[in-house]
């Protein structure tokens, strides 16, 4: 997949649409939801011979700007919103920063200078709840009624359901944010994932005999609540049932909020490695032990909660 960090410009680009224009697919994206996907296969099904599918997003929140405020947590880092498209079979990419000048754009700005000048867009794939253009005054039926004259395709795709309610990013952030996994992965598609490269820390596990892997985390990543959970560990391409201890070490006085897996069936170094922690299930409260004694004790019975978990 080709990425592009700014609107394309000149005559090359321009000959190169003309020849193979795209259908565009507009949003955030953030965690690639099961709406998400639903507007990537129409996306894909609108294409027609020799032209090519992109995606419209931006390198951070919209909010980062409108409301610095409230940027709520990512749900998906930018790394794996490029992945997940990659592998959805999407051709391009345009990661645009969300700025003063694009957010005064008015809707027909947008189109016409933007999603029509710049792009070369054919088609037009969002969400049926899609908002755009300054003050979000814009919306499917304008962008239908503004580019049908043009010989342009606006698809609205229709909310994806789980539950009977509609399927979001909000969602998806709360059922994390409460613990809710189970929900979170449905919502997804798939398990809710963090992956980060494993780092040094204290080294009391290896000491105490369950070494566990201090694994760096994005700081724009949301994280589930803290607590002890049963995780699958992948690691180049291999999963490893475990557990995961998200908070504080209050055992060991800790003050710095970190993630420490145990990979039950690893043997070897991950340090420099990335993991990826996904299935989380939630085990226990992180809680303060009298001794280590104590904690060993309950990191034996913790590891008894640990399989394979299920999805599907």
């Amino acid at each position: 997949m080709k990425l592009h960090y700014a609107l394309p410009e000149g005559e090359a680009y321009r000959v190169e649409r003309a020849r193979h224009p795209l259908c565009v697919a507009i949003g955030v994206f953030d965690g690639f939801h099961v709406g998400h996907q639903a507007i990537v296969r129409a996306l894909l099904a609108t294409r027609r011979a020799g032209e090519r599918t992109a995606v419209l997003t931006f390198a951070a929140h919209p909010m980062t700007f409108l409301r610095p405020g409230e940027v709520p947590p990512q749900i998906a880092t930018m790394a794996e919103r490029v992945n997940a498209f990659a592998r959805a079979g999407v051709d391009e990419m345009f990661v645009l920063t969300f700025d003063e000048q694009f957010a005064s754009l008015s809707p027909q700005a947008f189109l016409d200078d933007v999603l029509i000048g710049a792009l070369g867009a054919r088609a037009m794939i969002v969400g049926v709840n899609f908002r755009f253009g300054s003050k979000r005054v814009g919306d499917v039926a304008f962008a239908q009624a503004h580019l049908a004259a043009q010989g342009r395709e606006v698809i609205g795709v229709p909310n994806a359901l789980v539950d009977g309610q509609r399927v979001s990013s909000t969602r998806v952030r709360a059922a994390v944010a409460t613990g809710d996994l189970a929900l979170a992965d449905r919502l997804l598609g798939f398990p809710y994932t963090v992956r980060g490269i494993v780092g040094f820390g204290a080294g009391r596990g290896h000491d105490l005999g369950f070494p566990t892997a201090n694994v760096i985390v994005p700081a724009e990543k949301m994280l589930p609540p803290d607590g002890v959970y049963a995780i699958t560990g992948r690691h180049e391409g291999r999963d490893y049932p475990g557990l995961v201890s998200i908070g504080t070490n209050p055992t060991f006085n800790g003050t710095a909020r970190t993630v420490e897996a145990w990979l039950l069936d690893f043997n070897g170094s991950l340090y420099g490695e990335e993991l990826a922690l996904r299935a989380f299930r939630f085990v226990r409260e992180q809680m303060r032990f009298d001794s280590v004694e104590a904690l060993l004790a309950q990191m034996e019975l913790d590891a008894k909660a640990v399989t394979f978990p299920s999805f599907s």
